[in-house]
């Protein structure tokens, strides 16, 4: 399947999309020093919502989808070094809202979840 939205996405700031099926998308977040928030190594959330919203935006899967509300939860703190996986699908559809569930993993453990809602545009949110 090709990707049809966010194609100039940094995957080194939001991550790598690893696959992607009708409604389901996974994206790698290899986290980095760049990322710390502090001294210990503590990603800035930020980081992971990014990455997590990307993850969201590829389930959708249309060039005119846009995020609208979100609703997260950080479950356990990540570390320079980790790699995060987030999971998002599309779990219901009404006429051009999407919602989407993420959840994020480091090596099996929860690390985040979260509820994105999107819209599929008639055209480009920029376009007038």
């Amino acid at each position: 399947m090709k990707l049809n939205t966010h194609e100039k996405i940094d995957e080194r700031i939001c991550g790598r999309l690893t696959r992607l099926e009708k409604e389901r998308a996974e994206v790698w977040l290899h986290t980095y020093g760049g990322m710390a928030a502090d001294r210990e190594g503590l990603v800035h959330g930020g980081f992971l919502f990014g990455a997590a919203d990307y993850a969201a935006m590829a389930a959708v899967n249309d060039p005119n989808v846009v995020l609208g509300a979100a609703e997260t939860k950080f479950l356990v703190p990540v570390r320079v070094g980790d790699s995060v996986r987030f999971r998002a699908e599309v779990r219901e559809e009404k006429g051009r809202k999407r919602t989407v569930t993420v959840t994020g993993d480091v090596e099996g453990k929860s690390v985040f979840e979260g509820e994105f809602v999107c819209f599929v545009l008639e055209r480009h949110v920029l376009e007038r």
